[in-house]
């Protein structure tokens, strides 16, 4: 019995195979191809609820949403670039999950995982929204809406054993929704040190899975399983507040340089300098600053006819890397009328100084920084001074509170020598950044700038012109001979028009533990 079903099945086999070929063979040859009609298209006031219900979500962010600009110039550049850009990207990928792959090598009798093909096709992604977000962080805010139908050619090849694993994606849709945030902005190109990308709201994705030539995707569940997976995967991973942070240049190039100290500069006296003026005077006075800095330099008083110019006047420096930095001393002639004639300059590099102790320099003025120049020959006199070196320290001060005891940490100097204790006790550096502001009162006065004061300093920002919502991000740094504990920073927004300044707005803030 066996064997008479096995011979049947033979037989049907053998005679089923040559039928169908042939049942094929006249439907191919006589059958005649059925018309194309093209899509209906209709006006969209004609559409119903339904149908316009359903083009929402294809409709661009720039048409629903005024924060979104159009960028159709952006799409031009990355469509050009996109041969490149896809070659680029496949080669991190590759690189990427080499390590990743190989993990997995030797386990579960796996032999070797490697990309067969690996292309994101011809066809590029469109940003359908782009929108710029401003901050009072050091940093540009950018949320573009990306959407990428593809036809990438991704095959990845899994052998186990003596098989051979073919897994092939196809038909890629991903919508995204990301928030890139390059930051901090730096005075080094391309300006920005990093670059961080986080999702706003879960992405779509959606593809298809082929296996051994079949479509995985087509099974009941699995579509799903697969979503949802991914989803999560990549929600856990980028899903704001999560991130992923891109390092663009080497944070040693971008490192941007805090106060480490502060220089005393004692400008004692000076002696023998050029005649400048007619009657074979001269009125001297000195300027000295910190190179590498952005602060004013500071001055003395000027001396009248005066060769031999005695000030013994005292400076303070803020110093952020002693070991390039230099003090830069030029001495001037004033004049009532004119520029004022340079007498001379001389540089004392600080990492010739040592910390909280006191050295005296007496330095031969020179024409310029060309030390050997052999055509400066003429005597220019020289001058004396007198410069200390005060690191700052991180000191731990604890403040007894009810009940508990409170933490904090100051900016103070190191200890000095017991000869330095008048000069340096105390001294300490406060910096204040004023940032922006936002509807400046008055309607006149809209070239606004801000006036800082404290302890009888004052500072000014630049003016802007022509706003209400200025945004000035300048530093000012204030000295102190003792911590601020119970002293007020006054702030007061001016605005100045046709020559007239005009108070718009004034706040203080108080200092204390």
């Amino acid at each position: 019995m066996a064997f008479l079903s096995t011979l049947t099945g033979i037989i049907g086999f053998g005679m089923g195979v040559p039928f169908g070929l042939l049942l094929g063979f006249y439907f191919f040859i006589y059958s005649k191809p059925k018309f194309v009609q093209e899509p209906i298209t209709r006006r969209v006031s004609q559409l119903d609820n339904t149908a316009l219900l359903n083009l929402l979500h294809d409709i661009p962010l720039w048409v629903k949403c005024p924060d979104y600009e159009r960028v159709d110039w952006l799409n031009k550049i990355i469509a050009d670039m996109w041969p490149y850009l896809n070659k680029a990207i496949c080669a991190s990928i590759r690189s990427m999950t080499e390590p990743m792959f190989a993990e997995y090598v030797g386990m579960f009798q796996i032999k070797t995982i490697a990309f067969e093909n690996l292309s994101l096709g011809t066809i590029p992604p469109d940003i359908y929204g782009f929108k710029i977000c401003e901050t009072n962080e050091n940093e540009l805010v950018l949320e573009p809406e990306v959407r990428w139908a593809g036809n990438p050619n991704i095959v990845l090849v899994v052998k186990v054993l003596t098989f051979r694993i073919t897994i092939q994606v196809v038909d890629m849709q991903i919508l995204v929704a990301p928030r890139v945030t390059l930051k901090p902005l730096v005075p080094t190109i391309p300006c920005f040190a990093n670059v961080s990308v986080s999702l706003l709201k879960r992405p779509e994705i959606d593809f298809g899975l082929n296996v051994l030539g079949g479509d995985l995707m087509s099974i009941p569940g699995v579509y799903h399983i697969i979503q949802r997976t991914i989803k999560m995967q990549i929600a856990s991973l980028y899903l704001w507040p999560q991130s992923l942070e891109i390092p663009i240049l080497d944070p040693s190039t971008v490192a941007i340089n805090k106060p480490v100290g502060i220089l005393h500069v004692k400008v004692v006296r000076a002696h023998k300098l050029l005649k400048m003026d007619f009657l074979g005077t001269s009125d001297p006075y000195e300027k000295l600053n910190l190179t590498g800095g952005s602060l004013p330099a500071k001055k003395t008083s000027t001396k009248k006819r005066n060769l031999n110019p005695v000030w013994n006047e005292k400076f303070k420096l803020v110093v952020k890397d002693p070991e390039s930095q230099v003090l830069q001393l030029e001495v001037f002639d004033w004049d009532k009328v004119g520029t004022h004639d340079r007498l001379g300059m001389q540089f004392v590099p600080l990492k010739l100084l040592t910390a909280n102790e006191t050295k005296e320099f007496k330095l031969d003025l020179l024409k310029h920084t060309f030390i050997a120049d052999p055509y400066d020959k003429k005597p220019r006199g020289n001058i004396v001074i007198e410069l200390t070196y005060a690191p700052f320290r991180e000191e731990s001060i604890k403040v007894d509170g009810i009940g508990d005891v409170l933490s904090r940490k100051e900016s103070s100097l190191d200890r000095p020598s017991e000869n330095n204790s008048e000069v340096l006790s105390g001294a300490g550096l406060l910096s204040v950044t004023v940032q922006g502001a936002e509807d400046v009162e008055g309607l006149r006065h809209n070239n606004p700038y801000a006036v800082i004061r404290f302890r009888g300093d004052k500072k000014k920002t630049k003016k802007i012109k022509k706003t209400r919502h200025p945004l000035w991000n300048e530093e000012f740094q204030f000295m102190l001979e003792e911590p601020p504990l119970n002293d007020t920073i006054r702030i007061q927004v001016m605005s100045r028009r046709k020559g007239m300044p005009g108070e718009t707005g004034y706040q203080s803030h108080r200092r204390g533990p």
